[in-house]
């Protein structure tokens, strides 16, 4: 018998574990058996592979082979063991070095003509081989780019299963002809739902609006959650659209942990591997609870738009428009900063750490002005609540907005700041938060948990008197208690106070309040 190993990795959600791919040649009937637990796409790897290899100019072994995928006990999925378990097997007929390939990683699926294919999760996938101590991995030539922003990870590409297998034996490279295929595209059967935010937008934009503005900067200040109320074309997805704008640039394990995200996805655009700006959704109000929070079938589990959004802004235009539920949806992912899909196969996990902006119109006519309005108030009310109470009480600010006046809109734009100065405020603050948290595993006000809030970082009771007296009103929840004193701090931070005063928390509790249903 002979015997030989490689591994590979298996995905779920955006968590990897590394597989031992071993292949046995062995007397018995000719054939290629899979074990393990290997679902539908990679079962049918055996005909890949065989197709591959003989089109890679390499003699299939014609006796019986075993390859096993281990631990066997855990569900195995995809194309992306074909090139691990190609390498297995002529390594265990002797055609490579066995001792060439046995502490490689190997990923990537193999085209019928011997090419390697370009494949979604590279980035997931290699930071899982890192930290199982991996050291060496072979990805397709299109995600090498992909692979090397990995820290201390040596990345081996190739174009064609040949060319790997030259490397392999230390052969001169093969005479290939020229192929430029860069990663999965929409017309490869994935669906690219990026919203990405024109470079040339900018705060100065919008006229009047002056608190709109404020409460942007606190939000990119602090990471808090927005709810804009008002008649159309006051301004309120002009404002969602300049939210970025204000925000810093991501750290680099944050970069890496938002691209790592897209990867899975496919969205990843060619010729930039890393994503280094926080992303910006915008998904239309018809979307579905799946495509918003992530899902599909037990075979392949997708990330959905808060999950793309993680680090980033999630924006939807038009709240009370969504299906029934899908926005109720929201309020685990924002408490928890994670999706967690359960199926019987497993389950499968997503950041979702986003900042979400909602927009909506007073009434379902959506008249531009309310003279104009023909809805009863009984229908304004049902239209209001299908953004749900539970729902509202997680959204740090509130606004309502109204159309700006003739003389703001021939008149505000020199007065008006722009996103580079507001932005270099929200820096200063943001630098402030991360002194005041240094030693903790928080990044932003919006982050700290209640019980540490109202542990560690409760203002003095002067301070408190305000949302003491709305608690006992009635007026304040518990949760709304937590999101007024992480917007206090926020406040603080912006002004360079030490400790959140009566007029920061008094802030703070207007902005909470300010829209009820």
């Amino acid at each position: 018998m002979t015997l030989a190993k490689t591994r590979s990795v298996s995905l779920v959600g955006v968590d990897g574990l590394v597989v031992d791919v071993e292949a046995a040649i062995t007397s018995g009937v000719p054939g290629l058996h899979l074990v393990g637990l290997p679902d539908t796409a990679l079962s049918e790897a055996r005909d890949r592979v065989r197709a591959a290899i003989f089109n890679s100019g390499e003699d299939w072994p014609n006796r019986h082979v075993t390859v096993s995928l281990f631990p066997a006990s855990v569900p195995k999925k995809g194309s992306t063991f074909d090139l691990a378990i190609a390498i297995a097997l002529l390594a265990a007929a002797e055609a490579v070095p066995a001792r060439a390939c046995a502490d490689l990683v190997l990923i990537g699926e193999l085209g019928l003509d011997g090419r390697l294919r370009p494949i979604q999760g590279v980035l997931p996938a290699v930071l899982a081989a890192a930290n199982n101590g991996c050291r060496t991995v072979v990805v397709p030539q299109a995600n090498a780019a992909e692979a090397e922003l990995v820290p201390d990870m040596k990345v081996v590409s190739a174009r064609t299963l040949r060319a790997l297998l030259c490397l392999l034996r230390d052969q001169p490279p093969p005479i290939e002809e020229d192929q430029d295929e860069g990663p999965p595209s929409p017309a490869d059967g994935y669906s690219v739902r990026r919203h990405d935010i024109p470079p040339d937008l900018d705060l100065a934009d919008v006229r009047g609006q002056a608190e709109a503005r404020r409460a942007l900067e606190i939000s990119a200040a602090g990471g808090h959650h927005l709810f804009f109320a008002g008649p159309p074309g006051c301004g309120k997805t002009m404002l969602a659209e300049r939210l970025p704008t204000l925000m810093p640039p991501l750290e680099p394990d944050v970069a890496l942990e938002v691209t790592a995200i897209h990867s899975v996805a496919g969205t990843l655009r060619p010729g930039q591997p890393l994503i280094v700006q926080p992303p910006f959704y915008a998904p239309h109000h018809s979307a579905s609870r799946a495509s918003l929070v992530g899902g599909g079938s037990g075979r392949v589990l997708q990330p959905g738009a808060v999950s793309l959004a993680h680090r980033g802004i999630l924006f939807l235009d038009e709240a009370p428009e969504f299906l029934a539920g899908t926005l109720d949806a929201l309020r685990q992912p924002l408490e928890e900063g994670e999706v967690r899909i359960s199926r019987i196969e497993g389950m499968a996990r997503f950041p979702a750490r986003f900042t979400l902006v909602l927009a909506a119109n007073p009434c379902p006519c959506a008249a531009a002005k309310q003279i104009d309005c023909s809805c009863a108030p009984g229908a304004r009310r049902k239209y209001a609540s299908r953004v749900s109470g539970p729902l509202l009480d997680r959204i740090d600010l509130k606004l309502e907005l109204t159309p700006a006046s003739r003389a703001e809109l021939r008149y505000d734009l020199e007065f008006a700041e722009s996103s580079k100065v507001v932005a270099e405020r929200v820096l200063l603050a943001r630098e402030r938060t991360l002194s005041r948290l240094a030693g903790t595993p928080w990044r932003s006000n919006s982050e700290i948990p209640g019980p540490e809030l109202r542990r560690r970082f409760t203002p003095s009771s002067e301070a408190m008197q305000g949302p003491d007296q709305a608690l006992q009103r009635g007026a304040l929840t518990a949760r709304g208690l937590d999101r007024v004193l992480r917007v206090a701090w926020t406040l603080a931070d912006l002004a360079g106070h030490d400790e959140p005063g009566p007029d920061d928390v008094g802030g703070a509790l207007a902005l909470w309040s300010a829209v009820r249903q």
